[in-house]
């Protein structure tokens, strides 16, 4: 979802940020878990030129595969000690990593940067190049480097709207009462008269702005305004603790924001412009777990749309994610295996049941044994194989994780007797489409649903892109924020459902 391969979506700088091990990355993005997705080759590290002409900024583009490659970006500064450096990755919507070290003798740059296990180093040509390979872990990747005289390249969003709108726009705030907490949104009203037909957006993993903003897309501001303009309302909130919302979100689990939505709903019964009997949820990866559960325990909840939602127990989610992702950043059949091997035994040990403090030790002597067996190579550059530990630990340790860990939706979505729409891409890497789908569909006509559509989109990735891989690297990238057959759709069956 949108934490992907296995952590709550912290992933960009804002979003999401990187923790490796010898085998696993996490990031907190369900799905963007999310965006926790095993990512082997990150961002990059670039550099510059000879002296006097290595200050400045600094582009390239490192060829992942055959089918993505990712503009990176360095600037680089004089400092009395030599040189200070940051690095940025555009496409993956990361700006001003810290380069922790920057070495130049005139004809030979070396670009450290720690946390990242990345050290690029290149060798000055006299066209003013540099040409050498970055390098993380096991992984090396020829990288040149040019002097980038244009600065920022923007890609281009052309889905978001433009003033002047046809629909009116509204920024409402409301109480969560149980939670102690304000929430924060807009609320968005077709133009013709009312009552109308409204849908509570719902994001997915890692703390989400209104518009589920992430790797410059902003994928609920373009449903929102779609729907408008074709007679639907939409309200779409800051998370918790995220934007103009109060509350603590590091804290919060999937049932907490479950209580978040339920407050929205409440709000929007009290709106003379609303439709009562037609109120809506649309949840996008972990807001496809939040949907449900809303919808299960409380009257009336007309239908709910499921966008790549999990079906499948949250470890088994993660075990599958961190697979494909893996495959598809050409991770050899070795390399899968052993962390297919150690994530399982890891999730074995956090599940097992037992007392906090025994499978915290448990699990960290575990990842202190793999540790030790892998080259130092592949591990971060500098740190401590217990500071590794501790960090990994830490990260599935979470009151999100470990609850997510545990989590089966099956149970719930048997209790959900409203229509509903089910939507996932066939090149979803973080909740995959054929057993999600097929776990949601069986879940659903074991509760009796009759009322359910399934649909599965071709060439579409976890944000409902038009894509080459699927892999997260590829979301910024990508000027599409959300195809428009699925918008259609959406609209559509909204529409008919309501009727």
């Amino acid at each position: 979802m949108n934490r992907p391969s296995s952590v709550r979506q912290r992933l960009y700088q804002h979003r999401f940020n990187h923790r490796f091990t010898n085998v696993m990355t996490c990031f907190r993005s369900l799905a963007g878990f999310e965006r926790q997705w095993l990512v082997m080759i990150l961002l990059l590290a670039c550099l510059p030129l000879s002296a006097q002409q290595l200050a400045g900024k600094w582009k390239g583009k490192l060829a992942v595969n055959q089918a993505l490659s990712l503009r990176v970006g360095l600037t680089v500064s004089q400092v009395d000690s030599g040189y200070a450096a940051t690095m940025d990755s555009p496409d993956q919507g990361a700006y001003g990593i810290p380069v922790d070290a920057v070495h130049f003798d005139g004809s030979v740059l070396k670009v450290t940067i720690n946390k990242l296990s990345v050290i690029y180093e290149g060798t000055f040509t006299k066209d003013g190049e540099l040409t050498g390979l970055f390098k993380q872990g096991s992984t090396q990747i020829p990288l040149v480097l040019t002097r980038d005289t244009a600065g920022e390249v923007n890609v281009s969003r052309p889905q978001e709207p433009k003033e002047p709108l046809p629909y009116k726009v509204e920024d409402v705030t409301f109480p969560n009462r149980e939670a102690g907490i304000t929430l924060a949104g807009t609320l968005t009203l077709p133009s013709e008269k009312g009552p109308y037909p409204v849908v509570v957006l719902i994001s997915g993993s890692g703390p989400q702005n209104r518009n589920e903003e992430l790797f410059g897309h902003k994928p609920f501001l373009v449903i929102s305004d779609f729907l408008a303009r074709n007679g639907i309302a939409a309200l779409r909130v800051d998370d918790r603790g995220t934007g103009s919302s109060t509350g603590d979100f590091s804290t919060a689990t999937t049932q907490d924001f479950a209580g978040d939505v339920n407050a929205a709903v409440n709000y929007l019964k009290g709106r003379k412009e609303i439709n009562r009997k037609h109120i809506g949820l649309a949840g996008h990866s972990e807001g496809g777990l939040i949907a449900p559960m809303v919808a299960s325990t409380r009257k009336g909840i007309d239908f709910i749309v499921l966008l790549a939602g999990p079906g499948l127990p949250g470890h088994n989610i993660l075990l599958i994610q961190q697979q494909l992702i893996g495959k598809a950043m050409n991770m050899t059949d070795e390399q899968l295996e052993k962390t297919l091997a150690t994530n399982t035994t890891l999730f074995d040990i956090l599940l097992s049941g037992k007392e906090e403090t025994s499978i915290k030790a448990q699990a960290k002597a575990f990842l202190m044994e793999e540790l030790a067996k892998t080259p130092i190579s592949q591990k971060p550059a500098g740190k401590p194989d217990e500071v590794t530990a501790e960090e990994v630990l830490k990260a599935y340790t979470t009151p999100w994780m470990l609850n997510f860990l545990k989590y089966d939706p099956a149970p719930v979505l048997k209790k959900v007797h409203c229509p509903v729409l089910v939507l996932n891409g066939s090149k979803d890497l973080q909740v995959s489409a054929v057993e999600n789908l097929t776990a949601i569909k069986r879940a659903l006509q074991d509760g009796g649903n009759d009322r359910v559509t399934i649909r599965e989109y071709p060439n579409l990735n976890h944000l409902f892109q038009t894509c080459k891989t699927g892999l997260p690297a590829e979301y910024g990238i990508i000027q599409e924020t959300i195809s428009p057959q699925v918008l259609n759709d959406i609209s559509n069956w909204i529409r008919m459902t309501v009727k």
